[in-house]
Parts: structure tokens; C-alpha cells; sequence
């Protein structure tokens, strides 16, 4: 009877096992579908092919649900750029969300929230730099300097509004190299 009992454990030892093994799998597998999904959406609604630039917003948290807040992306690397974004530079990119149609709550506007608290990698900007590129590349002349000129006044405005004094608007060096870096993606 022994020898039954220690077959019994056995099997259910091994059955245990391919159980964990094969729910490990799922869910990888469950992963990888989700990324190709999340790919596919944000290929669709970008116009981004580049498969390492659409693995790096993936890789960021970005969806195709997200991406709208991916606009704002240089208005965030300007802010940055001296270190801080303060309370004015703030409301000049909360400003510029309400005009993107960010609704408070949503998926994208928690995204921007969290870029505002904390510097978002710099592998960010190289993922908009991408996909500017190839948006670029898309479009006519015209509209690409259009879409230019409207960024840039913009990152110029959210620059603009956290230095100054006496009604001077100053841009700090680092917030200049920033929008040279901006408009640079452009060419």
C-alpha cells in the first residue's frame, strides 16, 4: 500500500508541477500577445512602422489610448530641461492637455500626471523624436512645417512661463537647448 501512496504523491508532485510550468507559459504567452496587441494599436493610430521605436512606447506604458498624452511629450522635456517644472509650467502643459481633449481621469492624463511628478526617462523623447520622424516623413511640406511651428510655439509658451521678471519672458540655457533639440527632431 506504501508503494500506492508514494505513486499517488508522486504524480501529484508531478502533475503540481506541469501545472505551475504550464501556467508560467500562459501567462507569458498572455504577455507577449498583449504587446503585439498594444504594437498593432499604437501602429494603427500612430502611423509608427519602426518596430524599435513602437517597442519602446510599448515598453513605457504607452497605449494606443495613452498616445495623445505622447504629444505632449516635448512640452514635458522643456519643462524639464533646468531640473523642475513649476507651478506655472504646470498649468501651461495642463492647459495644453485640455486642448488635446485630456480629460481628467483618464488613462492619458494619468500618464501626463505622473511625467509631471518625476522625470520620465529619456528614452521618452527619444521615442516622440521617432515618432515625429515618421509623422514627418508623412506629411507634405506645408503640414509638416504647420505642426512644426504649433509644437514649438507651444514648448516656446510652457519655457516662456517659468521665467520673467517685470514682464520680460526669459527662457533659461537648458530650456533653450531643449527646444533646439525639439525642433531639431523636425529636420
Amino acid at each position: 500500500m506504501s508503494d500506492d501512496f508514494l505513486g499517488d504523491r508522486r504524480k501529484a508532485l508531478e502533475e503540481a508541477f506541469f501545472r505551475k510550468e504550464n501556467e508560467k507559459h500562459l501567462a507569458d504567452l498572455r504577455e507577449e500577445l498583449a504587446r503585439k496587441k498594444t504594437k498593432e494599436e499604437l501602429r494603427t493610430t500612430s502611423g509608427i512602422t519602426e518596430d524599435e521605436a513602437l517597442e519602446h512606447l510599448v515598453s513605457l506604458g504607452v497605449t494606443g489610448k495613452t498616445l495623445v498624452a505622447l504629444t505632449l511629450v516635448p512640452l514635458i522635456h522643456v519643462a524639464w530641461a533646468d531640473g523642475k517644472v513649476d507651478e506655472r509650467e504646470r498649468e501651461a502643459i495642463g492647459m495644453a492637455a485640455t486642448g488635446k481633449g485630456i480629460e481628467p481621469r483618464s488613462a492619458a492624463h494619468r500618464l501626463l500626471t505622473i511625467w509631471l511628478e518625476q522625470p520620465p526617462d529619456p528614452i521618452l523623447f527619444d521615442a516622440w523624436r521617432a515618432y515625429i520622424n515618421e509623422l514627418s516623413s508623412s506629411l507634405v511640406p506645408g503640414q509638416r512645417g504647420l505642426l512644426k511651428s504649433q509644437i514649438l510655439a507651444f514648448c516656446q509658451t510652457v519655457a516662456e512661463s517659468a521665467g520673467g521678471f517685470l514682464g520680460i519672458k526669459t527662457v533659461s540655457a537648458a530650456e533653450q537647448a531643449a527646444l533646439a533639440q525639439v525642433e531639431a527632431a523636425f529636420d
